[in-house]
C-alpha cells in the first residue's frame, strides 16, 4: 500500500527553540510525515528532548507524549513553567525532586567541582558511560544534566536537563536560574573531589597534615570522611566565593 504523506503544524515556545534550526524558531511551522507516530516520537525527530517539555497542547488541548498524531492537527509544545499555573493541565514530567541532586556526563567536569562548591549534591566521574548515567538517574532520583541531547531523548529518563553555555561558570549560573536553587546554596559544605559532606575538625587532629603556613594563619578546618581530604579558607577561598557571591 503506498504511504500518503500527511502533515501537520507546530509551534515551540521560549527556550524550547534552543534545538530548533533558526528557520523554524519562535513560529508556527508545517512538518510532513507518513507513518503512525506519537507526538513524542514527532518532537525528538526534530531535535527537542522530551526532557525540556512540560506541556503539550493539540488544537487547544492538553494531551500526553502518547498520543497519535493526526494530519493538520495544531501542535504547541512548552518548557517547564517557573511562574505561570497549569496545574489543571496535563504536566509530562515527573513532579520536582524535593531535593535537589544531579548527575553530569563527562563532558561538565568543571561545572560538577562549581555546583559541589556552591554545596550541591552532585555525582560526577570522567568514565561514566550513559548507561551508567541513566542507571544513577533513575535509582537515585538524581537530574541529568549534559551537552548530549541524544542522551535526553532516552525514554527512561524523565528528569534531565540540556546545559546551554559552554564555560563553566556560566553554566552554573544557568543551573541556578534554572532550578531556582539561590536558597539551596551552601558554599564550601561539599568535597570538591569525591561529593561527600564536609565535617569540621579540630585542628589538633589533624596538625601533623597541614603545611607550616597554614598552622600558623588557619584555626577553622573541615574534613571528608570519604576520602580524607582536608579544607581550609586558603589563597583560593576569596577566589571561590566571588564565584557564588552574585548568588547569595
Amino acid at each position: 500500500m503506498k504511504e500518503v504523506e500527511k502533515e501537520i503544524y507546530l509551534r515551540f515556545y521560549e527556550e524550547l527553540n534552543d534545538f530548533l534550526p533558526k528557520g523554524k524558531r519562535k513560529k508556527t511551522f508545517a512538518h510532513k510525515y507518513f507513518n503512525k507516530a506519537s507526538v513524542k516520537d514527532v518532537i525528538e525527530s526534530l531535535g527537542v528532548p522530551h526532557t525540556e517539555i512540560d506541556l503539550i497542547l493539540v488544537n487547544g488541548v492538553s494531551v500526553d507524549f502518547n498520543y497519535i498524531v493526526k494530519e493538520n492537527d495544531r501542535i504547541s509544545v512548552y518548557p517547564v513553567f517557573e511562574s505561570m499555573d497549569i496545574s489543571g493541565l496535563q504536566h509530562l514530567r515527573a513532579q520536582p525532586l524535593r531535593t535537589p541532586k544531579f548527575v553530569l556526563d563527562v563532558h561538565l567536569g568543571k561545572l560538577a567541582k562549581l555546583m559541589r562548591l556552591a554545596g550541591f549534591d552532585t555525582f560526577y566521574k570522567n568514565n561514566y558511560d550513559d548507561e551508567k548515567i541513566v542507571e544513577i538517574s533513575i535509582n537515585q532520583k538524581r537530574t541529568i544534566l549534559t551537552r548530549d541531547t541524544g542522551l535526553l531523548k532516552r525514554k527512561e529518563i524523565t528528569h534531565g536537563y540540556f546545559i546551554r553555555n559552554i564555560k563553566a561558570e556560566k553554566q552554573l549560573e544557568e543551573v541556578i536560574i534554572r532550578f531556582d536553587l539561590k536558597k539551596s546554596i551552601k558554599p564550601f559544605s561539599r568535597c570538591l573531589v569525591c561529593n561527600t559532606e564536609l565535617q569540621p575538625v579540630s585542628k589538633d587532629k589533624i596538625i601533623d597534615r597541614i603545611p607550616p603556613k597554614v598552622k600558623k594563619h588557619h584555626s577553622e578546618f573541615s574534613i571528608c570522611e570519604n576520602c580524607n581530604k582536608i579544607y581550609w579558607k586558603g589563597t583560593h577561598y576569596e577566589r571561590m566565593l566571588s564565584i557564588l557571591r552574585p548568588y547569595k
